[in-house]
């Protein structure tokens, strides 16, 4: 017997859980609804969106551009360019080389050649000195070219003649 009182809480036994466990309410377990998450989002390669590169007013680059995406070139450009996307060549801005792209956008200076384009967009202030083929021209008042330009030609229609002029029989 003991003349004090035992302060500690009573220990308990190790092999059984802290709390005691309960069930359930079953009634408010068929109520529940899961919440539904947005389906995660496609690698950056896979998203059918190309991403922009731009090289800036104040800069002036030598060398040459390939891959997949869209150029927007505001500053100066020595060398090629080779995308699986599209060119846009802004007011003030100039390339010197050889361009293959989807579309181009011409509002600066391109001296050289556009090939293989399916559009080719001369906008007012823009001017090309070097020849173009693409499948589409469009030309605004105000623009500058030098140099020859075929359009509109389905090479797969015409046997691959280039443009061939028709002659008249005898």
């Amino acid at each position: 017997m003991s003349i004090w009182k035992d302060q500690a809480p009573p220990r308990r036994d190790p092999t059984l859980p802290a709390e005691p466990v309960t069930l359930r309410d079953t009634a408010r377990a068929a109520d529940f609804t899961p919440t539904t998450t947005a389906p995660p989002r496609a690698p950056a390669a896979v998203r059918s969106e190309a991403k922009e590169s731009l090289i800036a007013s104040d800069l002036t680059i030598e060398g040459k551009i390939e891959g997949t995406g869209h150029v927007r070139i505001a500053g100066k450009f020595k060398g090629d360019v080779n995308v699986q996307g599209d060119l846009t060549i802004e007011t003030g801005a100039k390339l010197n080389g050889s361009v293959r792209a989807n579309r181009v956008t011409v509002a600066g200076e391109l001296e050289g050649n556009i090939e293989g384009a399916t559009q080719v967009e001369l906008l007012s202030s823009g001017a090309i000195i070097g020849d173009l083929k693409a499948g589409s021209l469009t030309v605004a008042a105000g623009a500058r070219m030098r140099g020859q330009a075929d359009f509109g030609w389905d090479e797969a229609k015409d046997g691959g003649a280039k443009g061939a002029e028709k002659t008249p029989g005898p």
